[in-house]
């Protein structure tokens, strides 16, 4: 029996087919180009709400979000295959899990429905993406790219950012697309690179671990002094050194640092692991030649591979913890690796006004992947937006 008004559902056209290809690959071309790892290159990502935004369905809408996710995060399954010491199924599997919280999101918001909906729908996307807990997983937030297109403009420059990102959901985005790209010539015309307060200096090491769980051995140790004690003799008096670089503090620790820096003026501050009874901080650690204090505890370890709530011994998360820090008498808003990656640690830090942005990492495990110039990118968009200066330090 055929029931009146019953129609046969209709299988896409191959032209409908390319649309929606072209949509993907849009926004995968996108991902790629925005976060390749170049500062001016982040204003890209503007073009990925327009991309989302038009897409024919909600479906198209997920696979859109997970190529833009994909592409910008595309040296993960390299790292986590290096870090883990795994063939590349593992880093495959840990790339693609990364990304379910971004495509989740996008593809539940996206609405079909035009008008004032798309912008704010879009709005709530990527305001969801920067907050605990979605923003947990809040890589290639296109909200990162305001301190290229509005530098020293801080929180105005933010709320411009939002505005433009909301109007690329619109009809008028081409018109939005084309001041995006002038002011992204201006930028690009004018571009200097936020660097460190006179006196300060970030120095990067490059140190070969074999497994998660090693530290910083003796030898590293001394290395590591005969680096800052060259640095001391060239004039610096602020020396900021990379994540793990004091490897897990001891009182051993303390006193080899404490003795060596006795006869310099100089005050460092290096990573450092403090253990403690259900697992460990990951830290910033003030020394001199006065004596050693801890900075500032890691907000966000990196999930899996260092923060696992599901279990006891790994790093604890201090999600909402202290933003800020002192160093050397000035208030320093640190960022360590993960951190840099995510919006809300940068943004909770530049409430309280620090005088300057210390990002640390120890990227040992990303081989010849693009993700330390990432988070160094980022790092240097968010101290353009709010005009502060910053110092970086990295162990490759």
């Amino acid at each position: 029996m055929v029931f009146s008004g019953w129609r046969r559902p209709s299988l896409p056209s191959f032209r409908d087919g390319l649309v929606c290809l072209s949509f993907i690959a849009g926004s995968a071309v996108v991902g790629a180009i925005a976060w390749s790892g170049e500062v001016l290159a982040l204003p890209a990502a503007v073009l990925f709400p327009t991309l989302w935004a038009f897409a024919p369905n909600r479906f198209v809408a997920g696979l859109v979000a997970l190529a833009y996710f994909l592409a910008a995060s595309r040296g993960l399954p390299v790292g986590v295959s290096i870090f883990y010491a795994s063939d590349m199924w593992v880093g495959l599997g840990l790339w693609l899990t990364a990304s379910v919280l971004f495509v989740l999101v996008h593809s539940l918001i996206w609405t079909s429905k035009s008008g004032w909906r798309k912008p704010l729908r879009y709005a709530l996307a990527w305001i969801l993406m920067s907050v605990p807990p979605f923003g947990i997983t809040g890589w290639a937030n296109p909200i990162t790219a305001a301190g290229v297109l509005f530098p020293d403009l801080g929180w105005f420059g933010l709320i411009a950012m939002a505005h433009t990102l909301s109007a690329m959901t619109t009809r008028a985005w081409p018109i939005v697309a084309l001041i995006v790209g002038a002011f992204v010539a201006l930028s690009a015309k004018g571009w200097s690179e936020p660097g460190p307060p006179e006196g300060w200096i970030g120095i990067d090491t490059h140190f070969s671990y074999t497994s998660p769980g090693q530290h910083a051995d003796y030898a590293q140790h001394l290395a590591t002094l005969a680096l800052v004690q060259d640095a001391a003799k060239a004039g610096a008096k602020n020396i900021a050194l990379p994540e793990s670089a004091f490897g897990i503090w001891t009182p051993t620790t303390e006193h080899l640092w404490v003795s060596a820096l006795q006869d310099l003026d100089v005050t460092v501050n290096g990573g450092a692991v403090i253990v403690g009874a259900m697992g460990y901080d990951n830290v910033m650690i003030e020394v001199s030649g006065k004596g050693a204090h801890i900075v500032y505890r890691e907000r966000m370890p990196v999930p899996v591979s260092m923060w696992q709530p599901w279990a006891s011994g790994g790093a604890r998360a201090q999600i909402f913890g202290k933003p800020t820090g002192r160093f050397a008498g000035t208030l320093v808003a640190p960022l360590i690796c993960y951190e840099q990656l995510l919006v809300w640690p940068v943004l909770q830090s530049m409430f309280y006004e620090p005088s300057v942005i210390v990002a640390t990492g120890n990227g040992w495990w990303t081989g010849d992947t693009n993700i330390v110039a990432i988070q160094k990118a980022a790092a240097l968009a968010w101290a353009s937006l709010f005009g502060v200066p910053l110092v970086i330090a990295f162990n490759t």
